[in-house]
């Protein structure tokens, strides 16, 4: 995103011609040899103008192009949960939901971290049945399900193309609930079972 600051060639050959001494000697004539020189120079602070913007989107990992791969060194990514070929956005929402993952085992924690990698779900958590808390139609669940918690998610998340945040290499459309299944599977306590619910 170019900023509101930035110049074309033109405006800082401009620039640059307005600085020069005055007098016979500087010429501002466009074939003069002062003025080609300072075409190359203009040239040479445009584009590097152009690449501080660039820089300026790349520092925040949701809109990362060209320092995507350093971020993901950073982080330890790309892991197995993200797949062989990952989309632009998906590699992306991982950087984010990594870099923002505070740690938690909170229902809203793993709502969030869902979230943060593109998948809307919620938590159903299990309790062992007592026998003054227990009604007629509800199920006997045994000790084992006070470390059961299931995840109810849409049958198949679509992730879109999209031209602002895609490339040009990139499927119009990708689905699938496997990187969610796996990087819950990752975060989860070691003492819990997870289940996932598909389209429930």
């Amino acid at each position: 995103m170019p900023s509101p600051l930035s110049r074309t060639a033109a405006d800082y050959l401009a620039a640059l011609k307005a600085l020069m001494p005055s007098g016979i000697v500087w010429r501002r004539d466009t074939g003069s040899s002062q003025v080609r020189v300072l075409q190359g120079v203009a040239t040479t602070v445009a584009r590097l103008r152009g690449r501080a913007d660039h820089l300026l989107t790349d520092a925040f990992p949701p809109t990362a192009v060209e320092l995507l791969p350093e971020w993901e060194a950073t982080l330890g990514l790309p892991d197995a949960c993200i797949g062989d070929d990952p989309t632009l956005q998906q590699r992306q929402a991982r950087v984010t939901a990594r870099l923002a993952a505070t740690g938690g085992q909170s229902v809203p924690y793993v709502i969030a971290f869902a979230a943060d990698l593109g998948y809307a779900i919620t938590v159903e958590e299990f309790a062992p049945a007592r026998a003054d808390a227990l009604c007629a139609d509800e199920p006997v669940y045994d000790e084992a399900w006070a470390h059961t918690w299931r995840v109810h998610a849409p049958e198949t998340t679509l992730f879109e193309f999209g031209a602002d945040v895609s490339c040009a290499d990139e499927p119009l459309a990708t689905w699938g609930n496997a990187a969610l299944q796996c990087a819950l599977s990752r975060i989860r306590p070691a003492h819990t079972v997870i289940q996932f619910a598909y389209g429930s």
